[in-house]
This record gives structure tokens, C-alpha cells and sequence, in this order.
């Protein structure tokens, strides 16, 4: 097995396709990325840019590339000595143009008698024999319905420009469109319906998604035949899984996986909630890092800040339309708890209601009551019995507890729950983890605004902060148990990017500034919502500069997951002009414009010594770190769609030249100063990882070693800068020291040499506000990182 030791992530897409990729190999390679970590490339929908709605396992998506361009790429990659790892969708389909997928083609044509009846998770008997098609916008009966628009098209029918296979058989007697529709093994319902009637099984609640059952073995050898070519004919060196969680069995899909590519390294999709750790009998290296992402963000927190911050958002959910359950301000948990019960009850109860059609002995009502009280108390995303079972017991502990009528429901389901064995209980467990994430990630995250750097996927918004000692605790245990893990700050699915998080961690150092900043705002223009205009104003510091059209763009998806004043499905016309107006007043309102320029001066340089900190800390912590396209420069992006906008990799290749000729650019606009930080830490990862095998803390002394957070690697120290605010109102590092070994070492960010022993952090942290310290060669610079391989 290869291993990388770092990934650069590329979104391969028709305007970015893998001819592109190879075209910026060698700049890739000259940052010093060990592997480039590509985004699905099997046939998508049309449009797509991202690649998870699959239409085609056999294919790559010829808009990106097709087969040629991933030969072309991976001969490149070959030869420059790298690796690929390459993202796949194990748990669904794209269905929302049935003609591009052959495979739910198949399935409508046919009905049960389809082959591929057995490779879609379709509960028949709940649409009496048919496939229920979330496809009209009224289904009302009788003359003058939406189903009027039906017509016959050759071998189709068609509803405006959706196109549907019609049966042998069911056609050749001349009937109308509609006679002929009442004969085919699909109803097509109004699309509101599919919250609580949809009978076939999801990703989340999206309705263009149909889930895929790779428990079935030739459903697995025949979605994977494509991939498993590219591992054994040499294109791919290692596999990312997207989104196990939904699989019936996570466990025994890696172990097929494994088997069937000789056991590549392979990386999981998979969120970590508190002390939960990936199960260790899973045939995977680690997790794709959004546990190492929350970590690498509190350590740069300030802990001071909660009090202030928790009573702000205490005021402003006072002020808000929808404060809580009986107008009381709720706290995290709770906001937790009423999130992902109004999911189960509402876009995913089709999902509760299956389960509950599995377990005849309780009656239906009663159980979708209970389940979806077990499904809102589950502590994590899901269990993986036997494994958790203790999990679920939790589970049912806090639903009777909170729900005492249904205690005896509750005993009755875990019993059925419980065994691994029972339909009911693989459903449960592929649902709970779509419960959680449209609860927490797509509506909590919305409307908890206390300092929204810290809602983040795979976070915990709860946890505030972490001190040095559990930062490094939970690295020696990463190291201990998942070494080969990836670590990472930004994604395709991050809500905000690093850099915004970073300046928006500053908030906790000046919370009364803040909030101070935050009445001249709402004063100024208002939208009624408190939370949601603490977290819009947030993201406008935090990304700030960025333009009023992906502003606009943000808040208004904002405001439609929060769902407190304006919703994707009943849209408040009149609040979404409101929150066009906040938008302008960014740019054109004097007082508002004067407020944001304010306080963006006051955390702007906070910030950025909060993202090189970040930065360093991540790519030399235990784990194979990923550098997000384009995230070697300031990454000041927002939610998707906004975060897979286009990378000017010139702009990149010029700054690494000068770099490379041994410019130390200031701490700027231009995010120089960060691109020397990615470049020096992934060449050492790269070309010298023998340096980097323990994780151990260094200890600072004097009067602001709280400032200081550094590790020793082995034969690399790493030294950041924590609350830079404090640290400068405090009068600076002063007499701070650090004590290393008793030999020569080099900050290979600037060439640096020092003596080692006891060292000023103030001589360390002369030009930067981090330093990455290695042996000293004898000539007063590091080994020759930068030239060979990784200078080309």
C-alpha cells in the first residue's frame, strides 16, 4: 500500500476537466503536495459540478475528461513520482433525468420484473406496486390536472422536459397519455408528497438521489468494476468513500472494497461526534479530517470569550420570531433536539414512516411517534451493530425520558432495533445519520449564531475552545491510532472557509467590541431575526472583501436552511427583500459601510495570524494533510456553491516563483505569506518525512506562554501563535522562551538559524507569527527542501 504524505484536492468539473488537472501538475508538485486528491469522475448529471449525482458507474464523465484524460493525467502524476486519490459514490444515484441512468430507466420500464429492482431500495407495497415520482407541481384529479400535460413521445411519455420509459406492452392500443400512464410501474405525485409518501430510499431528503444497494454482490462488482480498474491498471493509488453512513453495512463494503483493489489506501467520509472514534475493525486508514479541522479551530479560541458571547446570543434569540419551544432562548442541545425531531417529522419522514412498516407489531402511528424520538436522541450519527449498541440504548434512555408515553414503544422498538439482523434495524441506522445532518449541519448550524466560526461540519458548536493540553492529547491519540488519517481546513462541503473562520475566531478576543459593532449594524438595517443577522453580519467580516453577489448568494441560502424567517419551499417574498437590503447596505449605506471597515481593521491582522497559525499546525500535525484548491492563498470562500468557484493558479505560480528565489513577503492582502507557509511545510512533509514521527508537546515559559502552541514531530518543531489580540495588549512575548534540544535548528519558512537550547519566542517569531523548526545542516540552512523534485 502507498500512503501519501500530504493530498492537494482538485474539483474536476467541464470547465476544470483532468486534462486541466495535469495542466497545473507541476504546479502542484512544486507546493510540494505529495498526491492530487481528485472529486468524483464517474458520469453525472447533466451540469453537475460536483460529481455526486452518478448517473453512469461504467464511464468517466466524458465532460470531464472521459477515460483518455485520466490516462493522460495519471501518466503525468506517474512520472512526476506522485499518487492520485480519487472520490467515490457508493450509496447513490442521480435520477433526476431517468433517461441519463440506464440503470433507474431499467427500473421504471420494468417495475419489480427489473433486474435493477433489486439493485434500488424500493419499498413496492408502499406505492401499491409503483415507484411514487416527486415530478408535478399539482396532483389534483380529475380534468385540468398537471397530469393532462402527460404525452406520448415515440417510446416516452413526457411531462414538459422530463422524459419517462413506458412499458412493453402498454401502448400499442392507442390510448391517450393518460390511459397509457395508469399502466406503468411508476405514479407521479406532487413533489411536496415526498416528505412523507416517497417510497424509495434517499441522499438525505434530495429527491434527484435514489440510494443504491451495494450489500448486493453484483450490485457492488458492477458500481465499482470502473474503479477498481483504474486501482489495478495503475491510474489511482487510493480511494476516498463519500458519505458511508448511508450504506447498510460500512463495515463489509470496506472489507469487499479492500478485497476487490488489493487493499489501496482508502479514506472515509465519516463525522465524528465528542469521544466517538472510527470503529477500528473498518478496512479504512482514517477519515477525511473534519475531526482534525475542529481541533486545529479551537485551539485558536479564546476562551474568555464565552460569557460575553453566550449572553449575545441569549439577547438576540430574545429578539427573534421563533426564540424556541414556549418563547425561551435555547441552548445548543436543545436547539439540537427540536432541530432534528421537525426533520423526522418533517423532510425525512417518508424515511421514519419505512422503519416503522418494518415493525408490524407496534401500531403505526405510535411507532413513527417513537422512532422519531429514537432517531432525535441518537447520540452520533449512527450505530454500526453490534458495534454501538450502547449507542442506542442511550438513545432510548433520553426518548423515554423526554417522552414517558412512549417508554413502553421505545422498550418494544430497541428489541426489533437492536438485532443487527432485522430490516428494521439497518434502516434505522442509515436513517439516524440523515437525521442528524439535516438537523445540525443544514438548520442548527443556521440559526446558532454565538460564534459561527465554530459551526462547522463534523463540529461541535457546543465545545467553545480547547486548551494545549487536549490539542495535544487528541494528536498523540490520532497518531497512536489513525496516523495515516487526512487532516484538512476547507472542503467541498466546509460552511465557511478557513480564512473566515480564522478572522471570525478573533470575535472571542473582543466580544464587546463585537457586539458594540453588532447594534450599529442592526440599528442601521434589520431583518427582525436576530441569530441570523449575528451570523449574516459574521460571514460579511469574516469574508470580507467579498462581493455583494456572493453575498447576496450566501445569505439568502442562509436564511432559507435556517428556515426561521424564509424557507426554500414557501419563500417569504417580502423578508428575502430585507435581506437584499442588508446585503446593499454592506456596500452602500455610509454608517453600516463605516461600522464593517472599522472592526474588518481591527481583527483583519488577528486573523491572518490566526490562518498562518492554523495553516502550519495543520499540515505538520499527525495525519496526511489536504490543501484545498486554491487554499494556499487566503481562502476566504463561503457554503457551496461558492467554495468550488474557479482558481487562478497563475496568480499561484507567480507568487511560488518569487518564493522560490527568497522573497519573505509581508503578512498581507495578497496571502504571500501563507503560501510560503503551505509550500515549506508540504515540501518537508514530502521529501523529508522521516522528521515527522511522534507528536509531543513543547512547553513555553514566561510571561505569555499561554500564547504559544508548539509540538515536536521528531525532527520538526512546530511554533504558532495563539490570540494574537491579547498577546499584543499584553506588551508581546517579552521574556517567553521555549526549550528545545541542544542542537543547531533552521525555521525553513525564512532560513532563520538559531542556536537551539533555550530560545526568546521573540527571535522565533521576528517576521511571522508561526516558524517551523528543523535540523540545522552545518551551513545555516535546513536539508535541501525545495530543490530537486519539489523545486521543479
Amino acid at each position: 500500500m502507498r500512503i501519501p504524505h500530504s493530498t492537494y484536492r482538485l474539483q474536476i468539473t467541464a470547465a476544470f476537466d483532468l486534462d486541466a488537472a495535469a495542466g497545473i501538475l507541476d504546479y502542484v508538485v512544486g507546493l510540494g503536495a505529495d498526491w492530487i486528491y481528485l472529486s468524483p469522475l464517474l458520469t453525472s448529471a447533466d451540469g453537475s459540478d460536483h460529481g455526486y449525482d452518478v448517473v453512469d458507474h461504467a464511464a468517466i464523465d466524458p465532460a470531464r475528461g472521459g477515460p483518455e484524460g485520466l490516462r493522460r493525467l495519471a501518466a503525468a502524476v506517474v512520472d512526476a513520482g506522485r499518487g492520485i486519490l480519487v472520490d467515490i459514490v457508493p450509496n447513490h444515484m442521480g435520477v433526476d433525468d431517468p433517461h441519463r441512468n440506464d440503470w433507474w430507466w431499467d427500473l421504471l420500464r420494468f417495475g419489480q420484473v427489473s433486474r435493477y429492482a433489486e439493485a434500488f431500495d424500493v419499498d413496492w407495497a408502499a406505492g401499491d406496486g409503483k415507484i411514487l415520482l416527486p415530478a408535478l407541481g399539482d396532483d389534483t384529479p380529475g380534468e385540468g390536472s398537471e397530469l393532462d400535460r402527460l404525452a406520448i413521445v415515440g417510446d416516452e411519455l413526457r411531462y414538459y422536459d422530463h422524459r419517462f420509459p413506458i412499458r412493453p406492452g402498454t401502448a400499442e392500443d392507442g390510448a391517450d397519455a393518460r390511459t397509457v400512464y395508469s399502466r406503468q410501474h411508476y405514479s407521479l405525485v406532487n413533489w411536496r408528497r415526498a416528505d412523507h409518501e416517497l417510497n424509495y430510499r434517499r441522499f438525505f431528503a434530495v429527491n434527484s438521489l435514489a440510494g443504491i444497494r451495494v450489500e448486493v454482490p453484483w450490485v457492488f462488482e458492477e458500481s465499482h468494476r470502473e474503479i477498481v480498474r483504474w486501482v489495478r491498471d495503475g491510474l489511482v493509488q487510493g480511494i476516498r468513500v463519500d458519505h458511508p453512513d448511508g450504506l447498510a453495512d460500512p463495515g463489509g463494503y470496506l472489507d469487499r472494497l479492500r478485497d476487490a483493489t488489493d487493499g489501496t489506501y482508502v479514506l472515509v467520509e465519516k463525522i465524528l461526534e465528542g469521544d466517538e472514534t472510527l470503529p477500528t475493525s473498518w478496512s479504512t486508514r482514517g477519515t477525511t479530517g473534519y475531526d482534525a479541522l475542529a481541533d486545529v479551530d479551537r485551539i485558536f479560541v479564546d476562551p474568555g470569550g464565552r460569557p460575553a458571547l453566550d449572553a449575545l446570543e441569549k439577547r438576540l434569540q430574545d429578539d427573534s420570531p421563533a426564540p424556541g419551544e414556549h418563547g425561551r432562548p435555547q441552548s445548543w442541545a436543545e436547539l439540537v433536539s427540536e432541530r432534528k425531531r421537525g426533520i423526522a417529522d418533517g423532510i425525512l419522514g417518508s424515511e421514519v414512516r419505512r422503519i416503522a412498516r418494518l415493525i408490524p407489531e407496534v401500531p403505526g402511528p405510535e411507532a413513527v411517534d417513537a422512532l422519531a424520538e429514537l432517531l432525535t436522541a441518537m447520540p452520533v450519527y449512527r450505530s454500526y451493530l453490534p458495534l454501538g449498541f450502547e449507542l442506542l440504548d442511550e438513545a432510548a434512555r433520553r426518548a423515554s425520558a423526554r417522552r414517558p408515553d412512549l417508554a413502553g414503544t421505545i422498550g418494544t422498538l430497541l428489541s426489533v432495533l437492536a438485532d443487527p439482523a432485522n430490516p428494521a434495524a439497518v434502516r434505522f441506522q442509515q436513517t439516524s445519520g440523515m437525521v442528524m445532518a439535516k438537523g445540525v449541519e443544514d438548520t442548527a448550524y443556521y440559526r446558532y449564531s454565538r460564534l459561527t466560526s465554530l459551526n462547522e461540519v463534523g463540529a461541535d458548536p457546543s465545545e467553545f475552545s480547547i486548551d494545549a493540553d487536549t490539542f495535544h492529547a487528541r494528536q498523540q491519540a490520532r497518531a497512536a491510532t489513525f496516523p495515516d488519517s487526512m487532516t484538512t481546513l476547507s472542503t467541498h462541503d466546509t460552511k465557511r472557509g478557513e480564512d473566515v473562520r480564522a478572522r471570525i475566531s478573533v470575535i472571542a478576543e473582543i466580544p464587546a467590541e463585537w457586539e458594540a459593532t453588532l447594534d450599529t449594524l442592526r440599528a442601521n438595517v434589520s431583518l427582525g431575526d436576530g441569530p441570523l443577522e449575528n451570523l449574516l453580519w459574521q460571514a460579511v467580516v469574516g469574508s470580507w472583501p467579498a462581493g455583494r453577489e456572493r453575498l447576496g448568494a450566501y445569505a439568502l441560502k442562509a436564511a432559507r436552511e435556517s428556515g426561521t424567517s424564509t424557507t426554500w419551499n414557501a419563500p417569504d417574498a417580502a423578508f428575502e427583500v430585507k435581506l437584499e437590503a442588508l446585503v446593499a447596505a454592506a456596500f452602500d449605506d455610509r454608517t453600516v459601510t463605516a461600522a464593517l471597515a472599522g472592526f474588518v481593521a481591527r481583527v483583519q491582522q488577528a486573523g491572518w495570524s490566526n490562518s498562518l497559525s492554523a495553516k502550519l499546525v495543520q499540515l505538520t500535525m499527525p495525519g496526511a494533510p489536504d490543501v484545498y484548491q486554491g487554499s494556499e492563498l487566503w481562502e476566504t470562500s463561503l457554503v457551496d456553491p461558492d467554495n468550488r468557484r474557479p482558481v487562478d493558479y497563475t496568480v499561484r505560480r507567480d507568487i511560488l516563483a518569487r518564493l522560490d528565489d527568497g522573497w519573505l513577503p509581508p503578512v498581507d492582502e495578497t496571502g504571500a505569506a501563507k503560501l510560503l507557509v503551505t509550500s515549506r511545510a508540504l515540501r518537508q512533509r514530502r521529501d523529508a518525512p522521516e522528521r515527522f514521527f511522534r507528536h509531543a508537546p513543547v512547553a513555553a515559559f514566561g510571561a505569555a506562554a499561554g500564547h504559544l502552541l508548539a509540538f515536536d514531530r521528531g525532527d520538526a518543531v512546530t511554533v504558532a501563535t495563539r490570540l494574537p489580540i491579547g498577546l499584543a495588549a499584553a506588551g508581546g512575548w517579552r521574556d517567553t522562551t521555549v526549550v528545545l534540544a541542544g542542537i543547531p535548528v533552521t525555521d525553513v519558512l525564512t532560513g532563520e538559524r538559531f542556536a537551539g537550547g533555550t530560545l526568546f519566542v521573540r527571535d522565533l517569531l521576528r517576521r511571522y507569527p508561526v516558524a517551523l523548526l528543523v535540523p540545522d545542516d552545518g551551513r545555516g540552512t535546513a536539508a535541501p527542501i525545495g530543490t530537486g523534485e519539489a523545486g521543479r
